[in-house]
């Protein structure tokens, strides 16, 4: 499943392959804190649409989580450096569970995932998905989530309320607009829809108690009004699991936006367990 390419001590980097065989780039960094021993938290980092594990904001995320805990990075597919076309959340909770499954064979007993914007519905997915509780359909084991946070995260899919997300719609849907987004935006985008449509963020948040849950979004954010937040913690609320919202005044949209305060909050809430 996974080929590193080096045994050093520090950042490494690997090679991953998902369940459905697409190779994905992975970086993995201990950590300036004490969480090296095998009970220490990693944190998995699920980038946004058209980011990668290289990209400098995924990196200064990385930068700021380190001073919490292990931090694994990795590119979707379609991304960087990965291989396969992106499904735009869909297929990308194999991509997570590959990553998190890395993360426990680093020794890391407790995994938890961050996800920003697309990251963040892939995050939801993939933790209702892969359940703590009893083996599934896609087999929990190592790649489930110890708890969870959505920064960004859509509620709903075909979201097209707001400029953004309609040029959002244009790159994904328009064979001129993919063409954009592999050689503008380095993204390299499937051509085919979803069949069947993928379970949505609001529909999976019900499924992931009791894994601790966190979503965060900014008052501001241009791509996905709070309506999106207020659905998804009403969601959470609704099933009696442990969920809290934060809903950040003057934040605009996921990893860009995220201030180095807000990432230290981040990294404290995800190292409680």
């Amino acid at each position: 499943m996974v080929d590193v390419s080096s045994i050093t001590y520090g950042p490494r980097r690997a090679t991953l392959k998902t369940d459905d065989g697409v190779r994905i780039e992975a970086v993995y960094e201990p950590g300036t804190a004490s969480v090296t021993d095998s009970a220490s938290t990693a944190i998995v980092v699920a980038h946004g649409f058209t980011g990668s594990a290289d990209r400098p904001a995924v990196r200064r995320v990385a930068g700021a989580l380190a001073q919490s805990a292990a931090v694994v990075t990795f590119s979707f597919r379609g991304h960087g450096g990965s291989g396969g076309r992106s499904t735009v959340g869909d297929r990308e909770v194999l991509d997570l569970a590959a990553a998190v499954r890395w993360a426990r064979e680093m020794g890391h007993e407790r995994v938890v995932t961050l996800g920003f914007s697309m990251g963040g519905s892939v995050v939801l997915r993939h933790a209702a998905l892969y359940d703590t509780r009893a083996d599934g359909a896609q087999g929990r084991t190592e790649a489930h989530a110890d708890a969870v946070a959505a920064v960004s995260a859509p509620a709903r899919w075909y979201y097209r309320g707001t400029p953004p997300m309609r040029r959002v719609h244009w790159v994904i849907t328009r064979p001129v607009g993919r063409l954009v987004g592999r050689y503008g935006l380095g993204t390299r985008i499937h051509h085919e829809a979803w069949d069947p449509v993928p379970l949505s963020p609001v529909e999976a948040v019900p499924l992931i108690a009791p894994t601790p849950l966190l979503i965060v979004h900014g008052d501001r954010d241009p791509y996905f009004p709070v309506d999106h937040p207020h659905m998804l913690a009403a969601a959470a609320a609704a099933a009696g699991g442990p969920a809290e919202l934060w809903l950040e005044p003057g934040m605009g949209h996921a990893e860009n936006a995220a201030d180095e305060k807000l990432l230290a909050r981040l990294g404290d809430w995800l190292t409680r367990g």
